[in-house]
């Protein structure tokens, strides 16, 4: 991956269905410096905590088989609700001028679920998406992956 370079203002965020860490370069694209600026975890609970529904069935229309339907995954359902809820504060923070441009790093599956809530401003702002897990990884690892070091190459 080639290293990124990011303007003074602009915020790498780091995340999955659970977790977000929000990073703001105070640096430039020639000396970038991520300093971590928030971090945000959502607990979820036990599955039996979430729902307890059987499976429903569906009668066919004609004769009389019937189907089953597939049981909710609340664990899902709550990682699309707080990816829903992490593109609106990314709303927020480009509309309100506090963020200048986006870096938006994820798991794929959870880069595809945060996308699908992307504002015209956030779409607008973003500067790269990268399709990586980084949540469990050291801030300052993550800085090196995704915009090295000065006076480093590649």
């Amino acid at each position: 991956m080639d290293k990124l370079k990011l303007k003074t203002g602009t915020w790498v965020v780091v995340c999955d269905g659970r977790k977000a860490l929000f990073f703001d370069n105070i640096g430039d694209a020639e000396y970038p410096d991520l300093r971590i600026k928030d971090s945000e975890t959502r607990h979820a609970p036990k599955t039996s905590e979430m729902g307890t529904d059987k499976p429903g069935s569906v009668h066919q229309s004609v004769g009389q088989s019937r189907s089953s339907v597939e049981q909710t995954d609340w664990h899902d359902r709550e990682e699309e609700a707080f990816l829903k809820d992490l593109a609106a504060r990314l709303d927020k923070a480009v509309q309100s001028g506090d963020a200048t441009g986006l870096v938006i790093v994820a798991a794929p599956r959870a880069l595809g679920m945060i996308r699908k809530a992307y504002s015209d401003a956030v779409k607008a702002a973003l500067v790269a998406e990268v399709d990586k897990d980084y949540t469990n990884v050291p801030p300052d690892e993550i800085e090196e992956r995704l915009v090295g070091k000065p006076g480093k190459s590649g």
